[in-house]
């Protein structure tokens, strides 16, 4: 063995060389990639399965996926010292360049470590699709960040770090240009270097980190820089290509059996059905509130002892508590989706936010073909996540905080107005309706329970800006608020009330889809027509739209996968859950899980805790999964869930 001396001088020359720049800037992404790892880790201890086992799968695997990164963020460089010459006339600005290019690599490298840590604060997972869809919406991103982190101090701290690595490294970096190469010699060496990401894009699977059944084992093995790369090149999920399939024709017919209709012909594959009440129809008003990251446990009636949400409570006893309700997704966009779309989320982004979602069957479509009035109505600029053009072209009229004169905004974030302000403009478009005549729909959306939890002062005895619970009792005071004005409108008593959230606060879990994190309250209030009480079947909320038409006695088409609860068997409940990218099914107390190459897995769920024990799939109930997601994204993807009229 030679001595160490020895070792180390060549390992001194090796740096040295023309390509030494390439091993450092490899060495800092692994050991910033290893750092970050490790402080998410203990952040994430009491959730963390801790065996040995587990450990070597988060640091082995994840410094697979931090080479993988590593070889794809050094084609820059090593294209730069191919191209560049390495003649003396050259050095001094070949130096320049280069401390340059490290400068940017280290502030990079520190900001993406902020960045990490604050997405694992927010979500509990390294960067996915969320991550990418907040690149799009800068302004309230950056501006949420601003009002929510000293982020002057941060970007300051975060300079100077930078600056005095890039110092000490300056040697070792500027040591490469004093070894000259022929252009010949340093295209041997570009092809030697490129063969490292190109094995990485080939041969890394996305799914290697997904080794555990404790979901923080799967998302430590990661890095963000590969998770984010591979989310932003796989925004759109094409289901036949990576989910389990069955045909089309039988899909079909498990749908028309779980929602009770005959398929009206193979080539027209829809879930078409005539929907026929034998009572008189109720010509009532409807106001649909889906407040933001509103998650049960919040709520005093399922047993949080707060008291943040007393006006929700009292309503609550008045009205009928849906206690076994479970949002589509962990998003607004998902949960929006549910409510007007009525049907399962597809893999990838929400058929909000892509193209070719013009006039599909919604709730406010087949409440406008019957007459109504129908509205989305949101306290933020509706241009975020695509609203704006979504609803407005898919049967609603839509009013965002541009509606409100600048007297009317008590408060306003990056989010949005205040509730209390986003009421207020709800209120004058429904008085309008009400003066015009016409019975109205109104979709409400809130923005106020969203960090950085702000809202005025002097209306709740929680300050602003000191949490989640105060941001809630406030949307809580602001919904209260707005019931009592209602009461004593003309409207009120022909009007149904239905308060719900749009998804929970928190999806993260230990496992991939904690069924307790999706876990959501819905109140219906209309002292006209709905008995106090609880509703206690499992319900989806993709059954709310359905729910509502039933309660009024509609007779109409429908092409929507949501059933009317209030006439379901026991046999037909069932709720769907999900990530971007993890469908799940949830029936018989089974939850079923659908996964990215083809992959079936169910599961026994505590609905309590959200952990789950893995149980062989039964064939009728993935069939059944299987055909609900998959039908969903054909028909979306084929023009099957147009709106063509629905009135009977």
């Amino acid at each position: 063995m030679p001595p160490k001396s020895t070792i180390f001088k060549k390992i001194n020359t090796l740096f040295q060389y023309r390509y030494g720049p390439i091993l450092i800037s490899l060495i800092m992404l692994c050991a910033a990639s290893l750092l970050t790892r490790l402080v998410l880790l203990v952040a994430s201890a009491a959730s963390f399965e801790w065996t040995a086992l587990n450990l070597i799968k988060v640091f082995v695997i994840g410094l697979l996926y931090d080479l993988a990164a590593g070889s794809y963020a050094i084609i820059p460089l090593v294209l730069y010292l191919w191209l560049f010459p390495s003649r003396w006339y050259s050095k001094g600005l070949n130096r320049v360049l280069l401390i340059s290019y490290f400068f940017i690599v280290v502030t990079t490298l520190f900001f993406n470590a902020i960045s990490e840590w604050l997405f694992w604060e927010e979500f509990s997972v390294r960067y996915n699709f969320i991550a990418v869809d907040y690149l799009v919406y800068t302004t309230e991103v950056i501006g949420n960040i601003r009002q929510s982190y000293p982020i002057n101090t941060i970007v300051a701290v975060l300079l100077i770090l930078s600056l005095a690595l890039t110092y000490l490294l300056r040697t070792k970096i500027w040591a490469s240009t004093n070894v000259p190469m022929r252009f010949a010699k340093r295209s041997k060496f570009l092809l030697l270097f490129l063969i490292a990401p190109l094995s990485a894009y080939f041969l890394v699977s996305h799914n290697w980190k997904n080794q555990s059944r404790n979901q923080y084992v799967n998302e430590l093995s990661g890095n963000g820089m590969y998770e984010f790369g591979f989310a932003f090149w796989h925004n759109q999920l094409d289901y036949n290509t990576f989910y389990k399939t069955v045909s089309i024709k039988k899909a079909l017919n498990i749908i028309g059996k779980d929602l009770a209709f005959i398929p009206v012909s193979t080539r027209e594959l829809n879930t078409s059905r005539a929907i026929r009440s034998f009572s008189p129809e109720k010509k009532m008003n409807v106001v649909l509130i889906s407040v933001e990251s509103l998650s049960a446990e919040f709520l005093g009636c399922f047993g949080n002892t707060q008291s943040i949400t007393p006006n929700l409570d009292s309503i609550a006893k008045h009205g009928l508590l849906f206690t076994n309700l479970y949002a589509s997704g962990t998003r607004t966009v998902r949960g929006l989706e549910a409510l007007s779309l009525c049907i399962p989320p597809t893999p990838g982004q929400s058929i909000i936010k892509r193209p070719n979602n013009k006039n599909l069957f919604t709730l406010g479509s087949l409440f406008k073909s019957q007459g109504y009035s129908s509205r989305f109505i949101y306290g933020g600029y509706g241009y975020f996540d695509n609203m704006n053009e979504f609803f407005s072209q898919d049967g609603y009229e839509v009013s965002d905080r541009n509606a409100l004169r600048k007297e009317e905004i008590h408060y306003e974030n990056t989010w949005g107005v205040a509730d209390e302000d986003l009421f207020t403009l709800s209120m004058h478009e429904l008085d309008k309706d009400c003066r015009s005549g016409k019975h109205f729909f109104a979709h409400i959306m809130t923005v106020s329970n969203h960090r950085p939890y702000t809202y005025p002062s002097g209306r709740i005895d929680i300050p602003s800006h000191t949490g989640r619970e105060g941001a809630v009792k406030y949307t809580d005071y602001a919904i209260g608020k707005f019931i009592n004005e209602a009461k004593l409108k003309p409207w009120f008593k022909n009007t149904l009330f239905v308060i719900v959230a749009d998804h929970c606060a928190s999806s993260a879990g230990k496992v991939e889809l904690p069924v307790d994190k999706y876990h959501i309250p819905m109140i219906m209030f209309s002292p006209a027509i709905i008995k106090p009480g609880k509703f206690e079947k499992l319900t989806a909320q993709i059954d709310i739209g359905p729910s509502i038409l039933g309660l009024l006695n509609f007779n109409y088409h429908s092409k929507f996968f949501g059933q009317d609860v209030f006439k379901m068997k026991d046999d037909q409940q069932r709720a769907f859950i999900s990530t971007y990218q993890s469908l799940g099914y949830i029936k018989n107390n089974r939850l079923v899980i659908l996964d990215p190459n083809k992959k079936v897995t169910t599961f026994i769920p505590d609905f309590r805790t959200g952990n789950a024990i893995s149980i062989p799939s039964e064939n009728w109930l993935t069939e059944e999964a299987i055909a609900n997601y998959q039908l969903a994204a054909y028909l979306y993807s084929n023009h099957g869930y147009q709106f063509s009229g629905s009135k009977e």
